[in-house]
């Protein structure tokens, strides 16, 4: 069952087209990637999906709930949550205060304490910092962060944008190891990626982006096998 549906999305920034009428659905359970160059409209994608840019045409249906036109902050309530590229934290908050951040669309009950401790134990080095400045963590663990903040609205539906970004190899690996953790405790994830190689490997099915339009789909192993995605993305 689709979770996600995006139908003949267009958004422009003035005369400039950076989505030309794109389609795709995210079934429950799933991870969903989209790769593609810089440019290609893979955030703008995401952007619009929740909300952060108005669209032109087309419709997003979200748990069979039309939410073209919901805001931002009424669609996160729904059960959706982004991680942003850049990681965007509050900087100057602690690393408990970020957290704390990120429950806000839900009422300060007995799941919170419950949700804190399940990012706390998905990643123990926010636990050791929780009374320290987020501006100060390093790069990722301030992606950690990021993700943990996400995670506290509990959603069905998590959506990364660029989380592998800037990150040692070493942290790369820890970071789509997170993500198959995360998707097997039973959130669908919509991942926007660079690294082809690492995103189409955890991927349940794919689809490549450029200049705006779908170009490619399948599964993640089929678009990992592509001789067109393999020159392109995975420089083989």
């Amino acid at each position: 069952m689709a979770l996600l549906e995006v139908k003949d999305l267009e958004v422009s920034y003035g005369v400039i087209k950076a989505l030309k009428g794109i389609s795709f659905e995210v079934n429950e359970g799933e991870i969903v990637t989209l790769i593609g160059a810089n440019g290609a409209g893979k955030t703008t994608t995401m952007q619009s999906i929740i909300g952060l840019i108005p669209k032109k045409s087309g419709s997003v249906l979200y748990d069979g709930e039309d939410i073209t036109k919901t805001p931002c902050h009424k669609i996160v309530h729904l059960g959706m949550s982004q991680v942003p590229e850049g990681r965007r934290i509050f900087q100057e908050l602690t690393v408990y205060e970020n957290l704390l951040m990120g429950a806000y669309s839900k009422k300060k009950d007995d799941t919170f304490k419950e949700d804190l401790e399940k990012v706390y134990k998905r990643f123990p080095r926010l636990a050791e910092r929780s009374t320290q400045i987020a501006g100060t963590l390093s790069g990722g663990e301030q992606q950690m962060l990021a993700m943990g903040r996400a995670l506290m609205s509990r959603p069905k539906l998590l959506m990364l944008d660029e989380p592998s970004m800037g990150l040692s190899p070493l942290l790369v690996d820890e970071v789509f190891d997170i993500i198959k953790d995360i998707n097997k405790d039973g959130t669908t994830i919509l991942l926007v990626e660079q690294n082809a190689g690492k995103s189409l490997a955890i991927s349940d099915r794919a689809y490549v982006l450029e200049t705006g339009s779908i170009v490619l789909s399948g599964t993640g192993a089929e678009l990992a096998a592509s001789e067109e995605v393999k020159k392109a993305y995975l420089g083989v």
